[in-house]
């Protein structure tokens, strides 16, 4: 998956996994928007780590293909969405989390599956 000479940080797969998994159960119990705020900056760095990977997938994809503009565009989306405030509306907030969680996955999948 990684270069052996890369410096970046292993990516911790099962953490990050364990932060989607609580972040699209968040709509369980209680919403507390702390709850949410904690689970959007995990997710924004667990993005952040997983940002770098995905645009070196991309630049070896021949940029004319479905498969790269799908790529990228959908890249694109999520590090706009990642760049957001959070809803000060509970609701609105889960919802915004949970978007964020369904990004990540794509993208720790993409990256488990070395962006097929």
């Amino acid at each position: 998956m990684l270069d052996p000479q890369d410096t970046q940080t292993p990516i911790d797969v099962v953490t990050l996994q364990t932060t989607i998994e609580r972040a699209l159960g968040a709509s369980r119990g209680r919403l507390q928007m702390s709850t949410l705020v904690d689970l959007q900056a995990q997710l924004r760095g667990h993005i952040a780590l997983l940002r770098e990977p995905a645009r070196k997938a991309a630049d070896q994809m021949w940029r004319g293909a479905t498969r790269w503009h799908r790529h990228i565009t959908r890249l694109d989306g999520i590090e706009r969405q990642a760049e957001q405030e959070l809803s000060p509306l509970p609701f609105g907030a889960l919802i915004e989390v949970q978007l964020l969680a369904r990004d990540c996955q794509w993208l720790l999948d993409g990256y488990k599956e070395n962006w097929r």
